[in-house]
């Protein structure tokens, strides 16, 4: 019988008893059916026959008190085991086994052991959980994931590098083949049959998974356990890997590598790893997103007058941006397509902030020229809205 059938039968219906009925009532109603359609009493009836093994498979669920409050429970939670399809869904059941939800079906359609989906939640019900008679089939296993870390000069993290990095994880010991065991014949777990998980009631009917403490979730236990992994069937193991690093990666970036974590188990599929990048510094360039920055001195006189003026870019020709007349310190203007990499392969731009540098030594003739310049602007007080502004406040 599968797990749907099992559900979706109505056992009231069949032994003639209201859903709240007593156990007396079920008692007295199941031996009334009994005598009616047994075997002996109706010798060639197959119809009878049939009508028999129903109404003891009734009474073995509900002549239990536990057997009968979980399939109560299961009944309530799937709308009384008609598992009907939503507003709008048209009518009858949904065409599916339950067997595929609770860990799929073996020979004769009996539903299987519950190892993922629903079956972790209803591992107890209906005592189908993993026994003595259980299937054997060990789980796979997912790799560990690792963590690493580079670090980066300022220039590779703008266009991209590929490093070198040599990891440690823990792979399948090379001394008993992953086995655990130091002669390579590891027995199932006679705690949790092989599947590396043991149940556990949570109240209700329900019930939780966890890891098997006695086979630490492997599924197998080592007779004689390896010198090397000590039963565990896992060794530390190091290797290098080439690792590119995409253009325009950030400081403190973390970056997924999907399966290049440590290698799975029975099969399973490796884990990820992560690098964390660390960026060094550039003595010229900063960063901010994708955009790159620097600052470039100008004289006085191509701020107050403006000119042309060459910047530099980070492994490229320089660039020529003009200076308005009157750009005051610390302005900022934009070479576009001169940043770092995003990731759609276009580029940021480089910010030029523009800084007045003023000279610590002055020759003779720079000294006489700027006199004059002051003997000339000495009606202009740059101060003057400044003062008027603290009056006023």
């Amino acid at each position: 019988m599968s797990t749907k059938d099992f559900v979706e039968k109505d056992y009231y219906k069949v032994l003639g008893v209201p859903k709240d009925a007593t156990e007396a009532e079920i008692k007295k109603a199941y031996r009334k059916l009994a005598r009616e359609f047994h075997p002996d009493a109706n010798k060639g009836d197959a119809s009878a026959e049939a009508r028999f093994k129903e109404i003891s498979e009734a009474n073995d669920v509900l002549g239990d008190a536990k057997k009968r409050k979980e399939y109560d429970e299961a009944r309530a939670l799937f709308g009384n085991g008609g598992f009907r399809p939503g507003p709008g869904g048209g009518g009858g059941s949904f065409n599916f086994d339950l067997g595929d939800l609770f860990g799929g079906t073996q020979q004769g359609g009996q539903a299987g052991g519950f190892g993922g989906g629903l079956g972790d939640v209803f591992g107890g019900l209906f005592n189908r959980g993993a026994g003595p008679g259980a299937g054997t089939r060990t789980q796979p296993r997912r790799g560990q994931d690792i963590e690493s870390e580079v670090t980066l000069s300022f220039t590779e993290a703008v266009d991209g590098a590929t490093v070198p990095l040599r990891m440690s994880s823990q792979a399948p010991c090379k001394a008993c083949s992953g086995t655990g065991d130091k002669n390579g014949t590891p027995r199932v777990c006679p705690t949790c049959v092989g599947t590396g998980q043991v149940s556990r009631g949570s109240g209700g009917g329900f019930s939780l998974t966890d890891p098997c403490a006695d086979c630490k979730g492997r599924g197998l236990i080592a007779e004689t356990p390896c010198d090397v992994c000590k039963g565990s069937g896992r060794a530390r193991s190091s290797r290098t890997m080439q690792v590119r690093i995409p253009a325009g990666v950030l400081d403190g970036q973390r970056i997924r590598l999907r399966g290049k974590g440590a290698p799975g188990e029975r099969g399973g599929p490796a884990g990820d790893l992560y690098v964390v990048v660390h960026v060094g510094t550039h003595p010229v360039f900063g960063r901010k997103d994708d955009n790159l920055t620097v600052t470039v001195p100008v004289t006085f006189a191509e701020a107050a007058l403006g000119a042309d003026i060459k910047v530099p870019t980070l492994n490229g020709p320089s660039v020529t941006l003009k200076l308005p007349p009157g750009t005051p310190n610390g302005r900022t203007m934009r070479a576009r397509g001169k940043g770092a990499v995003r990731k759609d392969g276009t580029r940021g731009d480089l910010l030029v902030t523009v800084e007045v540098a003023v000279p610590t030594e002055l020759s003779d003739k720079a000294r006489e020229a700027l006199e004059m310049y002051r003997e000339a602007t000495e009606s202009q007080d740059p101060r003057s809205a400044l003062f008027e502004s603290a009056k006023g406040a």
